[in-house]
């Protein structure tokens, strides 16, 4: 992910500090303290948004677009290693954006839906650009491994974060986020680089199975 925007347009000012208040405070946060953050009226939040929701769906386009930008970058064979290295070095100002998502899980509701099945469908995206660079392996199928590497991703997040319901300290958030990145990085890489499974024994079980029950079924209709 990338930081919060340097875009400084009056439109861009608003939505990075609902941001970062509803990453601190929830996303019933008042209105007035994000106009406040942002150093605008009331009232010019609902002009440029229309309403909650509205800034609510900006906030999630531009998180999710952000999550997409950074993780293709990691599925090119000549510049991943380098890409993930600047994203390390630039941990702290991803933690508003982690904790926005982590406000929005929390939350719950159609919003939070319409965001989790954004990134499922960009996950299928920047993986399937992975196979086609040759550093991901081909899927039997693509969007429930990447339904599957959100939940992941996402539920992880989730049982970690450090508030709960209460008020995240938005100066402790990026401390608590480098280490939680250090905790999990390194298992993850070995994972997803060397199978955690020697052989194939249990998935050709399991495929060999699911081809039996489909035979079954088709000949009993």
């Amino acid at each position: 992910m990338r930081s919060v925007s340097d875009d400084q347009t009056t439109k861009a000012r608003i939505r990075d500090a609902a941001i970062l208040r509803f990453a601190q405070d929830g996303l019933d946060a008042p209105l007035r303290s994000i106009a406040s953050d942002a150093g605008v009226s009331a009232g010019l939040i609902m002009h440029h948004f229309g309403s909650r929701a509205g800034l609510r769906r900006a906030c999630d386009d531009y998180v999710q677009a952000s999550i997409r930008d950074n993780k293709a970058k990691l599925m090119v064979p000549a510049g991943a290693p380098a890409a993930m290295l600047a994203q390390l070095a630039q941990l702290e100002g991803y933690a508003p954006l982690v904790g926005y998502i982590l406000r929005c899980l929390q939350s719950g509701g159609e919003l939070t839906s319409r965001l989790v099945e954004g990134m499922v469908a960009d996950t299928v995206d920047y993986l399937r650009e992975g196979v086609r660079a040759g550093t991901v392996s081909p899927s039997r199928d693509e969007a429930a491994r990447a339904r599957l590497l959100t939940d992941f991703a996402l539920g992880s997040l989730l049982l970690n974060l450090p508030a709960g319901k209460d008020p995240l300290i938005l100066a402790e958030l990026p401390a608590w986020f480098a280490a939680y990145v250090d905790r999990i990085l390194q298992p993850t890489l070995e994972v997803f680089t060397e199978p955690l499974l020697t052989d194939s024994t249990l998935l050709d079980a399991y495929l060999e199975g699911q081809g039996s029950a489909q035979s079954t079924e088709r000949t009993t209709s």
